[in-house]
């Protein structure tokens, strides 16, 4: 390294500062920044440390030695941490004042050494058997400890060696001005940094702290929000990388990716404001409470009076004949409303026919009042065709997606957060625009909404903690979503993509039960619409 005049290294010095804050990934910074210090004060070797205020110790980040070829921590070049960390307090806690850079971090002052072989206030013995080994003599030493807006030392760096005509010379007080100077500009883009990551962290560790009281507020779809971004993220680097003619020329960045990640994990954020017992109706019936147990009080009552009026009258054959084919009749038909309201099989014509004949009968109440057998509401509920939500409170459910919409159009998201609403707020739309809430068309969501909404339909198929379905098979949910494809439901190309590049078995690897993976190769299904066999 050649020496520079002061006016040099002042204006270099502004142009390191200016690349120090626009620099964004933290390894390059520490790079430039032990760099940058080297090359203003003309110093053959340093290292950087980072303070771990856990341990109190300082570990190595970096380590660069221009004669010995010698460049270790950063992205090419592992190694750094082979250096044992150094400790500012010993075994009985007192402070480590012995080794320059723990002093000087310590005091939180800037420490020059002209020469460390003829220098007894400090301990150089490691330096010493360094030297030995290499071939090295470390002699001149300038350490800048960097101070944040706290006022605490995070870090600290260690230039060695000043050279002036290829000879080693005490580093200058200009040189620790300078060296100051940087350290105080890179403690400001450090914190900077650090601040933004900690903020990132706080924002995702949020947004999984509300996925998971989501998911915990129904264990029937427990686990929901946390499966939902493997999907969508899986699906969505299958379609950036896909050669496939009708995504062929959309690519994510890792910021998009990012994006859409933290709008996957808030997708169902709405459900806060659902009622529990609306989550939680795993039967037809089922309120705060299984209403069915009603039911069968009721007609356990049925049953009773039969006894009694068995045992009051003298009957003949015949009647006691028709009274016991009542009973068997009554226990039947509680049998059979104990299974439709399950609703884990469609409820067929016949099925409510049979509903509205029981909702008939009636029993009389401990006042001698006779009362229907079924209520207006058990009857509605009970002819549910499929599933255990009635049309009001299916409408509930969906509203979630307005609550998710209202919530998040709420929030100030940064730029490279503004499609998070978009995202989240799209995956129960339709291509045909017959989706919730806004009746969107295929044309008017982004790809990632479209991905999103596969990868949502995919998790609610395969779900294993549904009580009103059994653990689907790979190869029933891939045919159920086929038929939604041809029903103008889900995205086709995306589909295609999703069944060509695997990404089912992908997600099916991790989330699934073995006995569910009954399929590999999508080729194997025969019954799938060709068009979606890639």
């Amino acid at each position: 390294m050649h020496d520079k005049s002061l006016e040099q290294k002042v204006r270099r010095l502004n142009q390191i500062g200016i690349a120090l804050s626009a620099e964004r990934d933290k390894l390059q910074l520490l790079e430039l920044i032990l760099s940058s210090a080297r090359e203003l004060t003309g110093a053959d070797a340093g290292t950087l440390y980072l303070m771990d205020a856990q341990t109190q110790s300082l570990h190595f980040a970096l380590v660069q030695n221009d004669q010995l070829g010698l460049y270790l921590g950063g992205y090419q070049q592992p190694g750094a941490e082979l250096f044992k960390p150094i400790s500012l307090y010993l075994d009985k806690g007192q402070a480590n004042e012995k080794l320059v850079v723990a002093w000087s971090v310590l005091h939180k002052q800037t420490i020059r050494i002209a020469d460390a072989y003829d220098h007894s206030a400090f301990d150089f013995s490691g330096t010493r058997s360094f030297d030995q080994h290499s071939g090295y003599r470390s002699r001149s030493f300038l350490t800048v400890p960097l101070v944040n807006h706290e006022g605490e030392v995070f870090a600290a760096l260690q230039l060695i060696n000043k050279l002036t005509k290829n000879a080693v010379v005490a580093f200058s007080e200009t040189d620790q001005e300078l060296a100051e100077s940087l350290a105080s500009q890179a403690a400001v883009a450090l914190t900077n940094q650090r601040l933004i990551e900690e903020m990132k962290t706080l924002f995702d560790s949020f947004t999984r702290v509300l996925a998971t009281a989501i998911d915990k507020k129904s264990p029937h779809t427990g686990n929901h929000c946390r499966r939902v971004p493997d999907a969508t993220l899986f699906l969505a680097e299958a379609v950036s990388a896909s050669n496939h003619p009708a995504v062929k020329d959309f690519v994510m960045s890792e910021a998009d990716f990012y994006e859409l990640k933290t709008a996957a994990w808030l997708h169902d954020c709405g459900k806060v404001v659902t009622p529990h017992h609306i989550m939680e109706k795993s039967r037809k019936l089922e309120t705060v409470f299984d209403r069915i147990e009603l039911l069968a009080a009721r007609i356990e009552i049925l049953l009773r009076d039969l006894e009694i009026q068995q045992l009051k009258q003298m009957q003949s054959a015949a009647v006691a004949d028709d009274i016991a084919a009542t009973k068997a009749q009554l226990l039947d038909d509680l049998a059979f409303l104990r299974h439709v309201n399950v609703g884990r099989e469609f409820t067929t014509d016949d099925d409510v026919v049979r509903i509205q004949q029981l909702a008939k009968l009636t029993w009389v109440d401990h006042e001698g009042v006779e009362q229907p057998l079924l209520t207006e509401d058990e009857q509605m509920n009970l002819s549910i065709r499929r599933g255990t939500l009635n049309q009001g409170e299916r409408q509930i459910m969906n509203d979630h997606m307005v609550a998710t919409l209202d919530m998040l159009e709420q929030l100030p998201f940064p730029k490279h957060l503004q499609q998070v609403p978009e995202y989240a707020g799209c995956h129960h739309e339709r291509m045909d625009g017959k989706g919730y809430p806004r009746g969107l068309k295929r044309d008017e969501m982004s790809i990632p909404a479209r991905v999103m909404g596969i990868a949502d339909v995919f998790e609610a198929l395969t779900a294993k903690e549904r009580p009103y379905k059994e653990p689907m098979k790979l190869s029933q949910a891939l045919m159920i979503m086929g038929r939604m494809v041809e029903d103008n439901h889900l995205d086709p190309d995306l589909f295609a993509v999703f069944v060509e590049e695997r990404v089912y078995l992908r997600y099916a690897e991790i989330h699934l039960q073995p006995e569910q993976i009954d399929v590999i190769d999508i080729n194997a299904l025969p019954g799938l619409n060709k068009e979606f066999q890639g």
